[in-house]
């Protein structure tokens, strides 16, 4: 025994500092060629690369590691790295496909569907995905507060929820998103508060207990919304992530975007929904692609879509079958592709 009584054989674990999301982020992949050697590009695969797009590369490092090396049509390539692709044209493709400007309130409250609201909360994101129907938008970097929005919001009684979107809401800090949270909270007429964020699929540390806490500060119900489109965007760490919000009694749901060669086939999305509900995580939106430029090269038909939805209902649970949507700007709801409009 030593002068501690800690017997001798006593095994401690290392302890380990776990860095903060923020350091994570500061990690991501912007660069072509970094990105090039990261995936041991060949020089012919180089070739189909859009060296520089005005939506530039930006890709978390997690995310960079699972796609396959110096393969273009790994799905997790398709999504995040530019390709010569973006510079076809299409007619019907066009910059600003859902009209956001139409629909706003004020910079940042657009007011599309009856009973809720969307704030755009920052135009930061983990990460860009090709096909983002708002990577034109003209976001509001000026004004850091949402004193106009917030005013709006409680002057029309008939809003009962309010998403949070962006960009990522939860590229904002902790501080930022605590001061929105309380100050939605205090409006009598609203009764949920829906998050939609990309991040944790990037950046699972960014569910920290600061967030969580955040979380807790409001009697309203909260609903988190992910975004992901292939089973290999997961991984332990993130379904641990998601499971911290689960276990504050916050539902979590997915929404993907129907992308060519990358999840237009009924394996790949039966595969995809089978791990979702395996971790309690409700399969919500299966979306045609928003017809934004440079992303024509993603679009799959609307019969295909409605094909594998079919296919997907045969083999799985009703809870388990995404509702295949369309947006239509203008239109009162989200536009079913197989049955009754959405909300």
């Amino acid at each position: 025994m030593n002068q501690l009584n800690i017997p001798d054989n006593t095994h401690f674990e290392p302890l380990v500092i776990k860095p903060s999301w923020r350091k994570i982020q500061r990690e991501n992949i912007t660069s072509l060629q970094e990105l090039i050697q990261f995936l041991e590009l060949s020089e012919h695969h180089q070739s189909l690369l859009y060296q520089h797009p005005d939506f530039i590369l930006n890709v978390p490092k997690r995310l960079a590691s699972k796609i396959a090396k110096d393969d273009p049509t790994d799905p997790l390539f398709l999504q995040f790295v530019p390709l010569k692709q973006e510079l076809l044209t299409q007619v019907g493709f066009v910059a600003e496909p859902m009209h956001d400007a139409h629909f706003a309130k004020e910079r940042k409250l657009l007011h599309k569907y009856q009973g809720r609201a969307l704030i755009v909360s920052t135009g930061a994101c983990a990460m860009h995905c090709r096909y983002c129907f708002r990577k034109n938008f003209n976001y509001d970097t000026s004004d850091k507060s949402f004193d106009k929005e917030l005013e709006l919001i409680a002057s029309d009684r008939s809003l009962q929820e309010i998403i949070l979107s962006g960009g990522d809401p939860l590229s904002l800090p902790d501080r930022v998103l605590q001061d929105l949270i309380l100050n939605l909270s205090t409006i009598p007429h609203l009764k949920r508060i829906r998050f939609h964020s990309r991040f944790p699929m990037g950046i699972p540390e960014r569910i920290d207990d600061t967030f969580l806490d955040v979380l807790k500060s409001t009697t309203k119900q909260i609903w988190f919304c992910i975004h992901a489109n292939h089973p290999n965007e997961f991984d332990e760490d993130i379904w641990q992530a998601l499971k911290k919000i689960q276990l504050l009694g916050i539902p979590v749901l997915n929404q993907s975007v129907l992308l060519k060669g990358v999840n237009d086939d009924t394996a790949t999305l039966k595969r995809f929904s089978e791990i979702l509900v395996d971790h309690g995580v409700i399969p919500y939106y299966l979306h045609q692609l928003d017809r934004v430029e440079g992303a024509s090269h993603f679009e799959v038909e609307e019969e295909k879509g409605k094909e594998l939805i079919q296919q997907l209902a045969g083999q799985l649970p009703g809870f388990g079958v995404p509702k295949y949507v369309r947006e239509i700007p203008g239109e009162p709801s989200k536009t079913s592709l197989t049955s009754s409009p959405q909300g």
